[in-house]
């Protein structure tokens, strides 16, 4: 197993670190890339219902551009991003944890600080803006994942397998259970208690125009008509989807803590490694072709895409690792300097630019704002994308260049600390929040 070295000056691992001393470009790099490719799932529940994000014939297109765009999407973003993202977060808590070794307050008083403003932070996200926040998640999951903080590798891998092993046999029960309602509900004389039941399933799956029509106004009316429409799907994401979700996150979050400890995110790994596994991933983007097939063959059954998400979960990780992989050998190469720097800025800065992206697209697609809610097609959608990822590489190195910290890593650092920290790029200080 390879190993990381410790900088002589800083006591942080890793080979590779910029010229803020502490920091590892590496992971700030891919940090950048993952806050950015979030986008291509999370921008599709900004601007239209939900449901369109599983199925394109719910709406926003099925056809043509759209159709290929929701290909590309659930091939190469869709949990993929999510997965990554992940395993950074859990590698800065190692990171920002060993730091505070010997220091006051020590690792667990800043970890438990860091997960209950996060969680704050996340609690006003989810519902003053955006139902599909992720912070909620990452505090409940960061609370649980700091008991792994100094675990051997060993127990990290069996834990990252037993917790991605339970979340795949979610997903098979899921299979399971909906496939039998859907075929006794389809049995000549089922009951109407079981047809009732595949009923509501399809309701859920089914675009209805009025419902839509009423969807749409409401995300195109006021602030108090948003939440309005918004507050039943923000509480079902966090007492039913986040539960549901919470062993994929601290699974991700405990193989970040993993692949961290193994020096393969700060590029301490073999270079043929990480050529091997960007290898991997590519051989993942063909098996998930099969799985695209089988989900239009099936027209999105909803007793079916369960199973599909199984099939998903097994190539995942490959896919994410490969994105990690591909980055670091970048890096390594000293090529693209303008790329790396700006996405290595761009994953300092990770919790202002997610938030911001928010803030960029309710003012587009909510009444409050441009209200644009529900009238651009799926593809249409990536060129906003490409534009928010143009704003987000542009502002945060020039941020950066002036100010130690994103504005929000300013202040979640500052509340932790219990009181406000020096901004200005002049003052000589740990950046690692």
């Amino acid at each position: 197993m390879w190993t990381i070295k410790p900088s002589a000056d800083s006591g942080v691992p890793g080979p590779i670190a910029t010229a803020d001393g502490d920091r590892l470009e590496t992971i700030d790099a891919i940090r950048g890339f993952a806050v950015c490719g979030i986008l291509i799932m999370n921008i599709l529940a900004l601007a239209m219902p939900a449901y369109a994000t599983v199925d394109p014939h719910y709406f926003g297109g099925a056809t043509g551009l759209d159709l290929f765009a929701w290909a590309a999407a659930y091939v190469l973003a869709d949990g993929k991003m999510r997965a990554l993202f992940t395993i950074l977060f859990g590698a800065s808590m190692a990171i920002i944890a060993d730091r505070a070794e010997d220091r006051e307050p020590g690792p667990a008083a800043i970890h438990y600080r860091r997960m209950g403003w996060l969680f704050v932070i996340g609690m006003i996200h989810a519902w003053l803006f955006w139902y599909g926040d992720i912070l909620v998640e990452y505090a409940i999951g960061g609370a649980f994942a700091f008991i792994a903080w100094r675990w051997p590798k060993s127990a990290l891998l069996y834990a990252v397998l037993v917790l991605l092993a339970a979340s795949l046999a979610q997903d098979l029960m899921s299979w399971h259970d909906l496939a039998a309602l859907k075929a006794a509900a389809t049995a000549p004389g089922a009951g109407a208690v079981v047809r009732a039941d595949w009923g509501q399933v399809l309701a859920f799956a089914t675009p209805d125009s009025v419902k839509l029509a009423h969807e749409i106004a409401a995300y195109r009316g006021s602030f108090a008509d948003v939440f309005a429409i918004r507050a039943p799907m923000t509480m079902y994401f966090q007492s039913e989807l986040l539960p549901a979700a919470i062993s994929d996150t601290l699974g991700f979050m405990l193989f970040g803590l993993l692949l961290y400890r193994s020096g393969f995110l700060s590029g301490a790994a073999p270079a043929w490694l990480y050529c091997l596994l960007l290898a991997g991933g590519g051989v993942a983007v063909l098996l998930y072709l099969p799985v695209v097939r089988l989900i239009l063959a099936h027209d999105f059954d909803p007793a079916f895409l369960p199973l599909a998400d199984a099939a998903s979960l097994l190539l995942r990780p490959w896919l994410a690792i490969a994105y990690a992989s591909g980055l670091i050998l970048l890096v390594q190469s000293g090529r693209m300097r303008w790329l790396v720097t700006r996405l290595a800025a761009a994953g300092r800065m990770a919790l202002s630019n997610y938030l911001g992206t928010t803030l960029i697209a309710t003012t587009l697609f909510y009444g409050y704002g441009f209200g644009l809610y529900g009238a651009l097609g799926r593809a249409q959608l990536y060129l906003v994308v490409l534009a928010i990822w143009g704003l987000i590489l542009l502002w945060s190195r020039p941020w950066l260049d002036r100010f130690a910290y994103g504005p929000l890593e300013w202040a979640w650092r500052s509340l932790v600390r219990l009181h406000p920290q020096p901004m200005r790029r002049t003052v000589q200080m740990n950046i690692a929040n």
